[in-house]
């Protein structure tokens, strides 16, 4: 019997951890001035394909520009860039969805007519992008205001109808620009359910924003910029490793052997020891605690935050820029 016949030439499936997702936009080095002013100094970028990517820093420090220069709305004056696999972004602008944080619609257009014309722009057929603009509205909540002129829709339904128009064409990459901006609670909850709902079908999703919450709770990956420079892209757990664990110690007895168990950054902070987590775990603390008779009453490890992370990278100036820009949102 002749064995080979018997053997599958297929190869086994791939794993998902395995499989390594193209990059949707890559940029290398992009550089650009205003009137002599440095706005983007060498910024590096890599997005991979599906990816919920945020760019992450305080107004000014260069994200919208960054932006621009991806999608070839205004070109680097050093530094290349790549998108859904064209080295011109004008190529491919009709796969692409963008939503500017300067936002305007016309005021005396319907709700839905004015969907259907921002999918004109992006070679979507009118009647297409109508039909598509009164379905989407409906989905969204907004049935009730398909005529509607835009000028008699509330602050949040515009905005939800200029983000709908963004999408009707289907787009494969979809920029945000400060998207959270100006949106209550309840409406920025809702985008962030668009977001994840764009990513689950495949779509890649950027966005630029200064509320480091919205990162942290969407994004696989970031890049944070500060002053044009882009000193940290990859992963949001490689940023939050950068900072060790916090430990925080409550014990029965105040003094004793197990003392010299703490690390030497402990501090006491009311009934509690706070102080980072040692290179060599929990266990040998555990240890000498137990063993020096601390008698512990309460013992809990936490991670560093996305803010914690962005303060010890980007500085602390940088942070109080977002914290405050943040608090103006809300005001």
């Amino acid at each position: 019997m002749d064995m080979a016949t018997n053997l599958d030439p297929s190869p086994p499936p791939a794993r998902e951890a395995d499989i390594v997702r193209k990059p949707a936009i890559e940029a290398r080095g992009l550089v650009k001035r205003f009137d002599g002013t440095l706005a983007v100094d060498g910024v590096d970028i890599c997005v991979p394909e599906g990816a919920i990517y945020g760019i992450l820093g305080p107004n000014g420090a260069g994200k919208t520009t960054t932006l621009r220069m991806l999608l070839g709305i205004i070109d680097p004056d050093e530094g290349s860039r790549r998108v859904l696999g064209a080295d011109n972004p004008q190529h491919v602008a009709r796969r692409i969805g963008y939503l500017p944080e300067e936002r305007g619609l016309y005021p005396s257009m319907k709700a839905y007519e004015a969907i259907g014309f921002m999918g004109a722009l992006r070679g979507l057929p009118l009647d297409e992008g109508r039909k598509r603009g009164r379905a989407l509205m409906e989905e969204h909540g907004l049935g009730h205001a398909v005529d509607r002129q835009i000028r008699q829709l509330s602050k949040g339904m515009a905005q939800t109808v200029q983000l709908l128009g963004t999408l009707v064409h289907e787009p494969k990459l979809v920029v945000f620009d400060e998207p959270f901006s100006g949106l209550d609670a309840i409406n920025q909850g809702k985008l962030e359910g668009l977001i994840r709902g764009l990513a689950d079908k495949g779509t890649t999703v950027i966005f630029s924003t200064h509320v480091i919450a919205h990162a942290e709770r969407l994004c696989e990956s970031i890049a944070i910029i500060a002053g044009g420079k882009v000193p940290y892209a990859g992963s949001v757990e490689e940023a939050r490793d950068r900072i060790p664990a916090q430990v925080r110690l409550e014990t029965r007895n105040a003094e004793g052997p197990w003392r010299a168990a703490l690390p030497g950054d402990a501090r006491r902070n009311g009934a509690f020891w706070d102080f980072a987590l040692p290179e060599s775990g929990v266990e040998p603390l555990l240890k000498a605690l137990v063993e020096g008779e601390a008698g512990i009453q309460s013992l809990s490890i936490e991670r560093a935050g996305l803010h914690d992370a962005f303060v010890a990278i980007a500085g602390e100036a940088a942070a109080r820029d977002m914290v405050t820009q943040a608090a103006g949102d809300e005001a």
